[in-house]
């Protein structure tokens, strides 16, 4: 299970080069105390997803599900779809996915260059967030082919189970931490990173982030732009959130996280708009913890995918998402930290 090892020199298949991805500390309190992010977009396509993705199609394949020549069916946001289109192409697989426009258009583009059938369940030029359509059609799509599978991804056990090899990971490098946070969405991320973590270093607090709007933490429900996380009015909490591993529940707004991925950009490292929502919280909590803490915050995806969206002013402003003083305070708290 451990694939924290040395990778070959050279590998022959594309998931070969999954894991092992790297921790960048990206700043510290006066007191010892560090953040540290866990950068998932090493893996190939960027994102942390296609640990799942290779997961729930191993699954797949040992239950005799999905057989030679086979198809795979899932409703995707985008870097769900990702991981899924490597490991069809890889095996031989069709794959189709079942998407709307709320998807980052960089990320619908790259399946399709996969070789992807995308499948729509809303009319181009809205940016409905349709996650109980995607999925309805999706099953249905699936229901009664041979050979088809749904994978399913917010119920699929093996989606957490792909992640554990991330807390074999963070234990290898660090030992023992004392906070883990990350987007909740699936929840298979954090909970199955939590789920195996706590098996080697039990003493740590998890803490959940989802973006305003999401319901998986209670709250009133209402669009948000946050991709890829987060649970809108209308979709089920799916089975891997797991709410005894998580400690907290918090909410982060689209500006505030915004604002995090682009001032985290002016430091060299781009990252995802649902990460910036990480890691505002994390720098919230960073200067409360005890002297020599470490803070793992689960960076799932990167910023190249939302250069038209995050990083694009102009569609920022459209959608009143830009908050200079919000942006400025970011600025002022990570240089600060950055300087110690």
């Amino acid at each position: 299970m451990n694939e924290a090892l040395a990778r070959p020199a050279v590998v022959s298949r594309i998931s070969d080069l999954i894991g092992r991805t790297p921790l960048l500390e990206l700043c510290r309190t006066e007191t010892g105390s560090r953040l540290l992010l866990k950068l998932e977009m090493y893996n190939p396509t960027g994102t942390a997803k296609i640990r799942m993705a290779r997961a729930m199609i191993d699954a797949a394949e040992a239950a005799g599900e999905l057989r030679p020549g086979g198809r795979i069916v899932e409703s995707t946001s985008g870097n769900t779809g990702l991981g899924l289109a490597v490991i069809a192409a890889e095996r031989g697989y069709a794959f189709t996915a079942v998407v709307d426009h709320h998807a980052a258009a960089d990320k619908l583009r790259g399946m399709k260059a996969l070789g992807t059938e995308l499948v729509y369940v809303v009319e181009d030029g809205t940016e409905e967030l349709a996650t109980a359509a995607r999925e309805e059609l999706a099953e249905d799509l699936a229901r009664g082919q041979d050979n088809t599978v749904f994978t399913e991804q917010h119920n699929n056990p093996a989606n957490g189970v792909g992640y554990f090899p991330v807390a074999h990971e963070i234990h290898q490098a660090l030992g023992a931490i004392d906070v883990l946070i990350g987007a909740v969405g699936t929840g298979g991320a954090l909970c199955g990173t939590a789920r195996e973590l706590r098996k080697m270093a039990p003493d740590f607090a998890t803490v959940g982030v989802e973006p305003k709007g999401s319901i998986a933490f209670g709250g009133p429900a209402h669009d948000y732009y946050q991709s890829g996380t987060g649970t809108p009015e209308g979709a089920g909490i799916g089975a891997l959130v797991d709410f005894d591993l998580i400690d907290e529940g918090v909410k982060v707004g689209d500006v505030e996280a915004f604002a995090t991925a682009r001032a985290v950009a002016r430091t060299g490292l781009l990252i995802g708009g649902s990460a910036g929502g990480v890691v505002h919280e994390a720098l919230t909590r960073l200067p409360a913890l005890p002297p020599h803490s470490t803070m793992v915050a689960l960076v799932n995806d990167g910023g190249e995918k939302y250069l038209d969206t995050v990083f694009n002013d102009e569609w920022m402003h459209a959608r009143n998402l830009i908050d200079p003083a919000v942006e400025r305070e970011i600025d002022e708290t990570l240089t600060k930290l950055r300087r110690i």
